[in-house]
């Protein structure tokens, strides 16, 4: 995360998705993702990855499960934990939700991206917000 990246000509923001491809060890938390207008809610199991810059919703179950998606004002650049540019390009919507884990409610915006398997990655996203290289 050293090397700061033009984006004059992409996006004005990046986030990284760190996720390897082959973890060791995965922790999961079950939460319940509520839709704002409907109050409708799912339980899942998000992956907890302290490398993520942010929180992420796969597009394929967003959508399938009816989330109000909305598109962001600005773009983000999609890091690969290696650094390369992600093939899925930038992020250009967000979801936000209520989501719960035991007992404690807190509304959230999740970045939608191609996720694969997993649904839903819950990172650190205060750390959007304290690092340099985004903005």
């Amino acid at each position: 995360m050293g090397n700061k990246i033009d984006f004059s000509n992409t996006t004005e923001r990046a986030r990284d998705v760190w996720r390897s491809l082959q973890p060791l060890r995965e922790v999961r938390m079950k939460v319940g993702l509520e839709k704002l207008e409907s109050h409708k809610g799912v339980a899942i199991k998000a992956l907890l990855d302290s490398r993520a810059i942010g929180l992420f919703i796969d597009t394929t179950f967003a959508k399938e499960k009816g989330f109000r998606i909305e598109k962001m004002k600005r773009p983000l650049l999609v890091k690969n934990v290696d650094g390369t540019v992600n093939v899925g390009g930038a992020i250009m919507h967000q979801v936000e939700c209520n989501m719960f884990f035991k007992g404690h409610i807190e509304r959230v915006r999740m970045d939608i991206c191609n996720l694969g398997k997993t649904e839903v990655i819950l990172g650190m996203p205060w750390l959007a917000a304290h690092n340099p290289e985004i903005d």
